[in-house]
């Protein structure tokens, strides 16, 4: 061990240390809160509502501690505890030729993790959604997805990652390539964008049925909706996310004349037409005040700054040696990087998120004006009841964790461009 090594405990030590005060001061600041609705939702949200949303966000934020202490537990393995070291020795004695050995490594770890990780899956799955009675997903169908995760993982990530370990290193030694980063940016970028088009039409129909919309009424008044938006689409589908959870969510997804709309049936089945028009346009608020090309412009400077960051490191003995590594190989300093980095970006999660939240007021403002504050509120109102979400959350676990506002602020702007009070005795638009 050297002074790195002793820098990175230190540093996995506070953020496993931040996570686990983060969720007792939410589980504490819930509790307190269990036994009264706010004021804002005490006509809409049942008691009992509020106290089953209240427990499942205990049982969920527990699930999260006792998860941060394995994967950190998993990350001491891989690295101090020469788990990667004595995996890449073992894929040695095949003696491949370096690319493939490199990839044979990389899609080894990515293997044995998601198999070490299959229990915490089951157990939020099988236990805890369960127990609440969101999960509808049997056993037949979550072995099914797991194997087409599988399969689909491993058509993607193979090329992908022998096109970057070559890009990085052709000879497959510690003799880079110059600016191997930046081509290997490149490759991201573009891999990412065509990700963003292939998946609503090649990849998600494996995983669900999308149906078009037949609510004749409720497509045209989403057709007036996307031309005062200006927004284009291939269509309105319907997916039947009620297949696996009772959870309902919209998206809209693709890119260029690809875009298509999904709206989950289990939403459908909740919403009024003007909440699910109200719905739909916020998210429209999204593509019209260009969050998603923010977003895009944001990853792609996020992961060129970690890219420069990773070729300073790979230059640096230190790097690996404290890290549990003796031979510095790039596919292993690849592997070492994309291991630590949540660490070391767990406390610039705070900025991230804020700049997520601020989209969404800026969304919700967007929907306020194409269409209808009052219906956006009693959507959400109705949306937070039927998923179990806290209407309490500890503000500064909130700052860690949500990428959308907590919901009495988000509510109270919404007062502000429409009095609540509109609503009617069952939370409905007039």
């Amino acid at each position: 061990m050297n002074g790195f090594s002793h820098f990175f405990l230190v540093l996995l030590f506070l953020s496993l240390a931040c996570q686990w005060w983060l969720a007792r001061r939410h589980i504490a600041h819930v509790c307190v809160h269990r036994h009264r609705v706010p004021r804002v939702f005490a006509q809409r949200i049942p008691l009992e509502a509020h106290q089953k949303a209240a427990d499942y966000t205990v049982s969920r934020t527990r699930f999260e501690s006792v998860s941060a202490g394995y994967h950190s537990l998993l990350l001491l393995a891989w690295t101090l505890g020469g788990g990667l070291e004595t995996l890449d020795r073992a894929w040695q004695s095949l003696a491949l030729p370096p690319l493939i050995h490199g990839v044979a490594v990389f899609l080894s770890v990515l293997f044995l993790t998601a198999v070490l990780e299959l229990p915490l899956r089951i157990y939020r799955i099988f236990v805890i959604e369960q127990r609440f009675g969101f999960n509808r997903t049997g056993p037949g169908l979550f072995v099914a997805d797991l194997l087409r995760e599988a399969l689909i993982g491993l058509l993607l990530a193979t090329p992908l990652l022998a096109l970057v370990l070559w890009l990085l290193a052709p000879q497959g030694d510690m003799n880079l390539r110059p600016w191997w980063w930046f081509y290997v940016w490149l490759v991201w970028i573009g891999f990412s964008l065509l990700m963003l088009w292939l998946y609503p039409a090649l990849i998600a129909p494996l995983f669900n049925r999308f149906t078009p919309l037949d609510d004749q009424t409720l497509l045209d008044r989403i057709q007036r909706l996307l031309q005062r938006s200006g927004f284009t689409s291939r269509g309105v589908f319907v997916m039947d996310g009620s297949r696996r959870s009772r959870h309902g969510n919209a998206y809209f997804t693709g890119l260029g004349r690809h875009k298509r709309i999904v709206f989950y049936d289990t939403l459908l089945h909740l919403l009024t037409p003007a909440e699910t028009e109200a719905v739909l346009a916020h998210e429209l608020g999204h593509f019209r005040l260009r969050h998603i090309q923010k977003r895009l412009a944001g990853s792609a400077s996020l992961s060129l700054l970690g890219l420069l960051v990773l070729d300073a490191l790979l230059r640096q003995e230190w790097f690996f040696t404290g890290l549990g590594v003796s031979q510095p190989a790039p596919h292993l300093g690849l592997l070492l990087f994309l291991l630590v980095a949540p660490v070391f970006g767990f406390f610039l999660n705070p900025l991230l998120l804020r700049w997520s939240r601020r989209h969404e007021y800026e969304a919700d403002r967007y929907a306020a004006q194409q269409a209808s504050a009052t219906a956006l509120a009693s959507a959400l109102v109705k949306l937070y009841e039927d998923n179990a979400a806290t209407l309490t959350p500890d503000p500064w676990y909130s700052a860690f964790h949500d990428s959308h506002p907590p919901a009495l602020q988000r509510i109270a702007r919404l007062l502000q461009e429409q009095p609540l009070q509109a609503m009617d005795a069952h939370g409905a638009a007039p």
